[in-house]
């Protein structure tokens, strides 16, 4: 195995690990902790339950552990209905997993379909013993629930913090790659500006989903007393990472103009001289994002794009200009919004 190999699986090995181990330390304990109830089965529900309930937080695992109790629940007695009026068959499976389905739409505690119903009231359908087969993987599900949302915050807990300081960095990253990339283009062919404006939008969709991550992230914070005391960090953190989107709608709106005005042939003048006098403007801008978002004191960094803009409004009048300025001015009154001092840097 190459070193850069072997590097690679290091860094996975670190970064996955604990996970990794959490998940299996929690599976056989909640093996156990149904043996120990009086399973006279194997107790494979109940070890199933952190397999599909942990994730990287806390709060993730409880929702999830409840999600699959209730659809186990609600499987078993689909199961069980069916069961009294068709024998295991082809039509029996269809409409089991119909109304499996069917109840998924409806009964769930995530956003996503929830396909425990139908998995659950399938598995009724290949016991001999249906009702015994339903008490004991109803109890056996929820003693695995019980350890999943008891150990999670205990067991190698994930860091907000430290997961929330790396998701900073790469917004500050996105955006400013981003905006000075918007500039670069700006008097080019319709080709390459329709291309920056897809690469925009990909890269401000990741930010947004950062920034409504952030939101989970605060959440962990009441299913984790261990992480109490990243509390303030991790608020400091999420108003970067809610700022960063916000910040997602100028970066937008250049590259729309940028692409707008590509190819226009009776405004190639205006958007030359946009293009020879906007790049002092964008990088006062840029150097402002990024500031406020590695978490120092930007105040300089906004005042110096500040006095770039209004240098550019005076110099430049023509409407390409007035259009081409708007974005930055969004850009600056949204990073005017935070109380730059109070945040802790990454």
């Amino acid at each position: 195995m190459s070193a850069e190999v072997w590097g690679r699986v290091r860094r996975r090995a670190a970064a996955e690990g604990p996970a990794a181990a959490r998940i299996a330390v929690t599976v056989v304990a909640a093996w156990q902790t149904a043996l120990w109830l009086g399973a006279d089965q194997p107790p494979v529900f109940a070890a199933i339950v952190p397999l599909v309930a942990l994730r990287s937080d806390p709060a993730a695992a409880f929702s999830t552990s409840l999600e699959r109790v209730g659809g186990v629940v609600a499987g078993v007695l689909l199961g069980i209905v069916v069961l009294q009026w068709l024998r295991p068959s082809t039509a029996a499976l269809a409409l089991v997993v119909s109304l499996g389905l069917a109840l998924g739409m409806v009964l769930r505690a995530g956003a996503s379909l929830d396909v425990q119903i139908a998995a659950s009231s399938l598995l009724v359908l290949a016991n001999p013993s249906p009702d015994a087969y339903a008490l004991d993987r109803m109890w056996e599900t929820a003693a695995g629930a019980a350890v999943t949302v008891l150990l999670a915050p205990l067991l190698w807990p994930p860091s907000p913090r430290r997961a929330m300081a790396v998701s900073v960095r790469e917004c500050r990253l996105r955006l400013t790659r981003a905006l000075a990339g918007t500039v670069q283009v700006l008097g080019t062919g319709p080709a390459a500006a329709g291309d920056n404006l897809d690469l925009v939008l990909r890269e401000t969709r990741a930010v947004r989903r950062a920034g409504d991550e952030a939101r989970d992230a605060e959440r962990a914070l009441r299913f984790n007393p261990l992480r109490r005391r990243d509390r303030e960090e991790i608020r400091g953190l999420a108003r970067r990472l809610r700022l960063a989107r916000d910040l997602c709608a100028g970066v937008e709106a250049l590259a729309e103009e940028v692409a707008a005005f590509a190819g226009r042939n009776d405004l190639a003048a205006d958007v030359a001289r946009a293009r020879r006098d906007l790049p002092g403007l964008a990088a006062a801008t840029v150097r402002a994002v990024d500031e406020t978002l590695a978490g120092g004191s930007a105040r300089t960094e906004v005042a110096a794009a500040r006095s770039a803009f209004a240098a550019y409004a005076a110099a430049v009048r023509q409407p390409v200009a007035v259009a081409l300025r708007q974005p930055f001015r969004r850009l600056l009154d949204s990073l005017d919004g935070l109380d730059t001092p109070s945040r802790p840097p990454v």
